[in-house]
């Protein structure tokens, strides 16, 4: 050991050092700035499509919006936590047009559900074997990034099984802004909005958005808190959609619990999922997937066309409407398509329970398609 001990200065630090973590007031106001003005411009937006009678208007001028400031660089992105709360919402907009009768149409009707889900699991997987038959995409990739539903379960499952996770997330994500540009569309052709789209249509006012009974209000949201928690706790696919759809749709059409959810919750489910969807989006996954972007835009109109033969088909060996066929089949984000059906005149529960099938089915032979893709294209 040195006889003569080595002190080092110790500066009096004064103030945060440069390389302090707090950020400083104007980086952390920025976001909030950001939000706000996509909040006005969604809501600008919604109404002008309500004004034009397009179908779920806040729901696709969030989706456009979301879109123009995710790819401007804003770098937003919704938390899952307001996903889930949107989910719900959506899920007790569902519930409340449930009723006894409903279920018993559905059980009579179980041959053709099955049929039409198994047909668009079919047109999914023979999209995917095309992709890997012409060399565009890898087998695996292309098998998880055509199956029609489930975009977020997709992505997730792709990455366990040894996909490209952000060719699948494209190929997802940029079918579900198709499928949703396009329902609109089809929607505004082929009907009229309800008379609840109507009356959002009419001039505003703080009673009319938050009308109903306070005591069903808040039965119905702690019924969609509840089966949210649980849903999300058991990890199950859209889990706060499907269990508030399905709980809220036992209780109301019992009796139990009449479901109230006002104009307003209906309005900010709608832009919630919107932002989701446009904000999925970025530069960077842009980017990565330029080279093959045609492509991708080739298998999603392919996926969307093949669909739409179904539901052509549908509507003639069937008794339902042309709107309620083509949303029933259409290979979009289940919250998405639900969302639009509600904006028209639909057979709503029929739409429900053919994507709800749908995205099961979908889950359980996400695997068992990709093998088959891998091995015989």
């Amino acid at each position: 050991m040195s006889a003569f001990p080595i002190r080092l200065p110790c500066p009096r630090l004064r103030g945060p050092t440069p390389m302090s973590d707090t950020p400083s007031p104007r980086i952390a106001t920025k976001p909030v700035l950001l939000w706000l003005l996509l909040f006005s411009v969604s809501l600008l937006a919604g109404a002008g499509l309500v004004w034009l009678d397009v179908p779920a208007a806040f729901f696709v001028g969030a989706v456009v919006c979301g879109l123009i400031f995710s790819l401007s660089g804003s770098g937003l992105k919704l938390s899952r936590r307001f996903f889930f709360c949107a989910q719900a919402l959506v899920g007790c907009s569902v519930a409340k047009s449930m009723s006894p009768q409903i279920f018993g149409v559905l059980a009579a009707n179980w041959l053709v559900f099955a049929g039409m889900v198994c047909s668009s699991v079919v047109a999914g997987g023979l999209v995917g074997w095309c992709m890997t038959r012409f060399h565009i995409l890898p087998g695996n990739t292309a098998a998880w990034g055509s199956s029609p539903g489930g975009a977020a379960a997709m992505v997730a499952m792709a990455e366990s099984f040894g996909a490209d996770a952000r060719l699948v997330a494209m190929m997802q994500y940029l079918r579900v802004l198709v499928v949703v540009l396009s329902a609109s569309m089809v929607a505004h052709w082929l009907t009229v909005p309800q008379p609840v789209a109507s009356a959002l249509a009419s001039p505003w006012s703080f009673a009319a958005l938050f009308q109903g009974q306070p005591v069903q209000m808040a039965l119905t949201l702690a019924i969609a808190v509840v089966s949210s928690l649980i849903a999300v706790r058991l990890r199950i696919p859209a889990g706060p959609l499907l269990a508030t759809m399905i709980v809220g749709a036992v209780l109301n059409s019992a009796g139990v619990v009449e479901f109230r959810l006002p104009n307003a919750f209906q309005i900010g489910a709608s832009v919630l999922v919107g932002w989701y969807v446009g904000l999925g989006f970025n530069r960077a996954l842009l980017i990565s997937t330029l080279r093959k972007l045609h492509w991708l835009f080739f298998s999603a109109f392919l996926l969307i066309a093949l669909c739409a033969f179904f539901a052509w088909s549908l509507y003639h060996f069937s008794h339902c409407d042309p709107l309620t066929a083509y949303l029933a089949t259409t290979p979009g984000g289940l919250d998405s398509v639900i969302l639009l059906a509600m904006g028209a005149n639909t057979d709503v529960p029929f739409v429900v329970a053919a994507q709800t099938l749908r995205l099961f089915l979908v889950i359980l032979t996400g695997p068992f398609v990709a093998r088959l893709i891998c091995r015989f294209a």
